[in-house]
């Protein structure tokens, strides 16, 4: 520290804010939101955290300074944590034809409120997912909507709310012969499920969504509210998700079928409830096969990955991809999975 000048002194002290609090994120998955939603709420800024801290890393590097290996350290320390956020471009791409190809879909209403300029989003995203050609389509936030187009798709869907009914549906290409919902309480979110025939296998695929964090993409969340009420919100946020992950995972656990999970969880990879409805007995999809930063919710200040598709150890991931469509403020994203 002696012989760094006083900007390089602030710089590094910028530096040991940022590793320590890098490290300490590591153990967020651990920690129930009930015990300390206000920790918890860390989650949500670690992909931030990362960026930072490599950037610390080649700040150093440059000037040719030892101060390099304390964020570089703290890196390799979380080194299968850290590199979950960015995923060198997979060579695991395997066609198959018996592959299922499954995607997820945050809708947002199709539009209703016109965020997006376009005045045909839901004939959009019928041509997108027509398309795609997905087998399995689990969409959030979706509402019915006569130009929503889907042909030789079974459904099912749950909708509540008295001016909006809105909800989670399943559309599937395979005959559905069980469904239902996971009623959360007091909010309306869900999570609803599916059992379809595909060959000589019964698959359960689940769409779970989580409650809503109410961040707007695009803006400054800390323009219209304090930071105070906001680490509070969020952390009442946390806590309703806890309950909700463990209703779902009580539903799941009973399960007698090989298992895909879809969503929109509204946390990232490096939350309490991901971790809690990952276990030991789900891949997550894009871990597996996905390249990038796989940001799943278009928020300008940093890449968020919040939409997931995982499978029980029934199944290979050959394939994941996130599709950079702007028709809402999720991207979709798909998978293509085998039954071993």
């Amino acid at each position: 520290m002696k012989k760094l000048n006083l900007f390089n002194k602030f710089v590094f002290f910028l530096n040991s804010i940022a590793a320590t609090t890098l490290l300490l994120s590591y153990i967020l998955p651990y920690i129930e939101p009930e015990r300390s939603a206000f920790i918890s709420v860390l989650s949500l800024t670690v992909p931030f955290l990362i960026i930072v801290n490599i950037l610390f890393v080649i700040y150093w590097l440059l000037n040719i300074k030892k101060q390099l290996l304390l964020s570089l350290i703290v890196l390799l320390i979380g080194f299968n944590y850290v590199s979950s956020l960015y995923k060198v471009s997979s060579s695991k791409q395997v066609e198959d034809d018996q592959n299922l190809a499954v995607m997820n879909y945050n809708v947002r209403l199709f539009n209703l409120f016109e965020w997006l300029p376009s005045k045909n989003v839901t004939t959009e995203i019928s041509k997108f997912i027509a398309d795609k050609n997905p087998d399995i389509i689990s969409m959030q936030e979706y509402r019915l909507d006569n130009d929503l187009q889907l042909k030789e798709y079974y459904k099912f869907e749950v909708l509540s709310g008295k001016k909006i009914k809105n909800g989670q549906a399943i559309f599937s290409k395979f005959p559905i012969i069980n469904k239902g919902s996971i009623e959360f309480p007091n909010t309306y979110n869900n999570a609803i499920f599916v059992d379809v025939v595909k060959g000589k296998d019964t698959i359960r695929i689940y769409n779970v969504h989580l409650q809503s964090l109410k961040i707007d993409a695009n803006s400054d969340p800390l323009k219209n509210e304090t930071s105070e009420n906001l680490f509070k919100r969020v952390g009442n946020t946390f806590r309703h998700q806890q309950s909700q992950a463990d209703l779902f995972l009580e539903h799941k656990a009973k399960c007698k079928y090989k298992v895909i999970v879809c969503g929109d969880f509204n946390n990232t990879a490096y939350s309490y409830v991901y971790n809690k409805i990952k276990g030991d007995d789900l891949s997550d999809a894009f871990v597996e096969a996905g390249n990038g930063f796989g940001r799943t919710f278009n928020f300008k200040f940093f890449p968020v990955r919040i939409d997931f598709i995982m499978a029980d150890k029934n199944f290979e991931i050959n394939s994941f991809k996130t599709f950079e469509v702007k028709l809402s403020d999720h991207f979709p994203i798909m998978s293509k999975v085998k039954v071993k």
